[in-house]
């Protein structure tokens, strides 16, 4: 064997080695990242998951508003990509506890009882206006001591949480999609699927609760989102209870 010959031969070897070792570098990064978004999302490989949403009016059976398909479509693609399965339930059908199955709950606790049962349990610092009249306040959420209005078309907000109700890390988490408008929680759920990475390094598998703003709905749809802020101590401290002073006093 001639030195060309023999180099070519050890070059051909070397360029072989380092695509089987990049190969398995990249192997080894899929599926360390996705290692990583099964954990932030409850999902290993093969386990079940709830998609709870509203039941539009209009009959008995299962149909769901666009948006709310729309969000569906976005929760989907997670969780396919994370090699788990999922079962859509309507909101007055879903009559079970939660940790065992991630669960993801999208819609208004005005027409979702699962999303009012989990506000009233997860979140007693938050505050929806279900007053049917047109009032300025209608729809406006209260956070702690803050209150944001719903402008509809123009500003809109929508809170993205997940929890755990303090089950432990191997729980498997809630997450809610609760919005002032059906497109606020297709926002809200394309919000956590294309940043839940970031999410994951800032908050690892804990709980948190963050406000979104939708900006100009009626002219970018669910494209244009905004975070407002970290509410999460908010967000789960209860109330202050009524001083005696304004409490009921016997005749």
């Amino acid at each position: 064997m001639t030195e060309d010959v023999r180099t070519i031969v050890l070059g051909l070897i070397a360029v072989g080695i380092a695509a089987v070792l990049g190969w398995l570098a990249r192997g080894y990064l899929w599926k360390r990242r996705l290692r990583r978004k099964q954990a932030f999302f409850g999902l290993p490989d093969n386990s079940e998951s709830l998609l709870v949403v509203n039941r539009d009016a209009g009959g008995p059976e299962l149909t769901v508003v666009r948006h709310d398909v729309f969000a569906l479509i976005e929760l989907a693609a997670v969780i396919k990509e994370c090699g788990a399965h999922a079962q859509i339930v309507a909101h007055d059908a879903a009559q079970q506890g939660f940790g065992e199955r991630t669960e993801f709950c999208v819609g208004s606790p005005v027409a979702n009882r699962r999303m009012a049962a989990h506000m009233h349990s997860l979140l007693p610092g938050v505050r929806v206006n279900t007053e049917p009249e047109p009032i300025p306040d209608r729809g406006a959420f209260q956070i702690g001591g803050e209150r944001y209005r719903l402008e509809a078309g123009l500003a809109e907000y929508v809170i993205l949480a997940r929890l755990t109700a303090d089950q432990g890390q191997d729980a498997r988490p809630v997450f809610l999609f609760c919005g002032q408008r059906a497109v606020t929680s297709q926002a809200a759920t394309r919000y956590l699927a294309r940043h839940h990475e970031k999410l994951a390094r800032k908050h690892g598998n804990n709980a948190f609760v963050l406000l979104l703003k939708i900006v100009n709905s009626q002219a970018y749809g669910a494209d244009v989102v905004e975070l407002v802020a970290d509410v999460t101590r908010a967000a789960q401290t209860p109330p202050p209870a009524p001083s005696a002073r304004n409490s009921h006093r016997a005749k």
